[in-house]
């Protein structure tokens, strides 16, 4: 998405920046885990599909994502494919709706989770999605597999709407107006900022 091209948010934790050129060859190794195909229901893609891929999130309207970036590496070492630990994502995806979106996180690097960064991560598109993206309605599918993620989504005040036994995931879904006490608490802890995002000359 064109709209969040040139734009930084910064938490405590967690530092959410474009997906670039850049960061592809590090996500495709990422995405060559069956546990994280599974987790995302995914398929591998080639190196040069994955960069195609890339570009359509940059191009298309309907797309919006952030790599997520380790803030203390990334404060240490000004080295975002160091500081890569993950994803976050929204897909308007709902023909009727423009103010819907479907949101998910990843965060694939197995040290950097158990922290607190997808929690993290997913309040700051939270609140970057309803304040600059008009978005109303947040929608969640997780595999019925993937335990932590439905905790994490459960805290954040979303509620199950429905499941799916033919794709084995249940859809979960919050409006903007009914944020759990948990998730605005946290919001307010993340201390999130948006800054124009520098590419390197």
């Amino acid at each position: 998405m064109k709209a969040n091209a040139d734009v930084q948010v910064n938490g405590a934790q967690v530092v959410l920046v474009p997906y670039e050129h850049k960061h592809v060859a590090k996500y495709h190794t990422w995405m060559q885990s069956e546990e994280l195909q599974e987790l995302t229901a995914s398929e591998p893609l080639s190196l040069e599909e994955e960069y195609a891929m890339q570009k359509s999130w940059r191009e298309d309207d309907d797309k919006c994502t952030f790599i997520v970036l380790d803030r203390q590496v990334f404060d240490a070492s000004s080295d975002e494919i160091e500081a890569m630990v993950g994803d976050v994502n929204l897909f308007f995806n709902d023909p009727d709706s423009k103010s819907t979106a479907e949101i998910e996180i990843m965060i694939a690097e197995p040290s950097a989770r158990g922290k607190g960064f997808g929690r993290q991560a997913l309040l700051m598109m939270m609140d970057y999605a309803v304040k600059n993206l008009s978005v109303t309605k947040l929608v969640a599918k997780i595999g019925f597999s993937n335990a932590p993620s439905l905790a994490l989504f459960e805290r954040l005040g979303f509620k199950e709407v429905s499941r799916s036994e033919v794709f084995k995931e249940v859809t979960l879904e919050v409006q903007s107006t009914e944020l759990s006490d948990y998730a605005r608490q946290h919001q307010d802890d993340a201390h999130a900022t948006i800054t124009q995002y520098q590419r390197p000359q």
